[in-house]
């Protein structure tokens, strides 16, 4: 079976960003695959009910998406608001797409509060980031499925074997 994978629809070329912008990564490995039937596209802020645009979030610091899914840090967005909640059902219903479409791996957007997955910013809205991971990556890797950075895509395409 031609294994799946989960991609951040931001950087598919999809205007979901929290600033009403895409990422687009253009690379031959993503036309590839997707020619394949192999990518499934989420913007889990988005489909757990975040508007685009929305005001731009961090999870606090000292705390990183493992600590919020175990209910020990929250995210907060620029304007002091809690949405820590609208995030974590972002990160289930991730999951349960990367379930249901049986996708082992993940290509996920690098520096979010949900699917960062080598850093995220530091939780002061100052543009300034720090190693860690988002609410997304920690849940989906928690589930057994291997995440990666969208800068990591060749390792990626190294590990799934082309």
């Amino acid at each position: 079976m031609t294994p799946k994978i989960l991609v951040s629809a931001c950087l598919l070329g999809q205007p979901v960003r929290y600033n009403g912008r895409a990422m687009t990564l253009e690379h031959e490995q993503l036309d590839a695959w997707s020619a394949r039937g192999m990518i499934v596209p989420l913007c889990p802020e988005v489909v757990a009910g975040f508007a685009t645009p929305r005001r731009p979030a961090e999870i606090e610091p000292g705390f990183d998406g493992q600590d919020v899914l175990e209910g020990r840090g929250r995210i907060l967005d620029d304007a002091g608001a809690d949405v820590t909640e609208t995030f974590l059902k972002g990160a289930r219903i991730a999951l349960e797409t990367a379930q249901r479409e049986n996708c082992r791996y993940a290509l996920l957007t690098d520096g979010s509060p949900s699917c960062g997955s080598k850093s995220i910013h530091a939780g002061r809205h100052d543009g300034t980031r720090r190693a860690g991971q988002g609410v997304v990556a920690a849940c989906l890797r928690g589930a057994g499925i291997a995440v990666f950075a969208q800068h990591e895509i060749a390792r990626l395409a190294r590990e799934i074997g082309g």
